[in-house]
């Protein structure tokens, strides 16, 4: 199964100058439950905005994707060129697409459940953006409320 989680603004803010336009320790801790003992897959661009003393991300998987060839990454990471062959290699357990703006969209359709902070501001300057949440493809199954943003579940129709 494939699920993305993903904290995003009131206009669909993911990113800007490279990191999270925001610091919501609660939001950091929810992403910590939801990934542990999964596969996480995202794109050269989120796994290079980890801080190095975080990556790989522990107790998960790490898959990174790349077009540049001969991309070095930590030997306990899995590198793809290909999308497509890297939800093939995992398909066993949940894939969490973490990111950034080009994986989510390249796999929103093959997404079954979407894990979103929706947060209560909008962003300017925001140079990443996470897809248009359709209703009529999707169905909220489960809502936290918290004073400025909410951990919102989705399942696909």
């Amino acid at each position: 199964m494939i699920s993305h989680i993903a904290a995003i603004s009131e206009n669909n803010c993911i990113g800007k100058d490279g990191d999270l336009p925001w610091h919501i320790p609660k939001d950091l801790k929810h992403f910590k439950e939801k990934t542990q003992g999964k596969t996480v897959l995202m794109g050269r661009k989120t796994w290079e905005s980890i801080p190095k003393k975080y990556r790989p991300l522990p107790n998960r998987k790490n898959i990174v994707l790349t077009t540049q060839q001969d991309y070095e990454a930590p030997q306990e990471v899995e590198v793809y060129d290909n999308i497509g062959d890297a939800i093939e290699a995992h398909r066993d357990g949940e894939i969490m697409v973490i990111g950034g703006e080009s994986v989510y969209k390249d796999t929103m359709e093959l997404a079954e459940r979407l894990y979103i902070t929706h947060v209560d501001q909008k962003v300017e300057g925001c140079d990443a953006y996470y897809p248009k949440i359709r209703g009529d493809q999707w169905q909220e199954i489960k809502r936290e409320d918290h004073d400025d943003f909410s951990f919102v579940t989705y399942k696909r129709l």
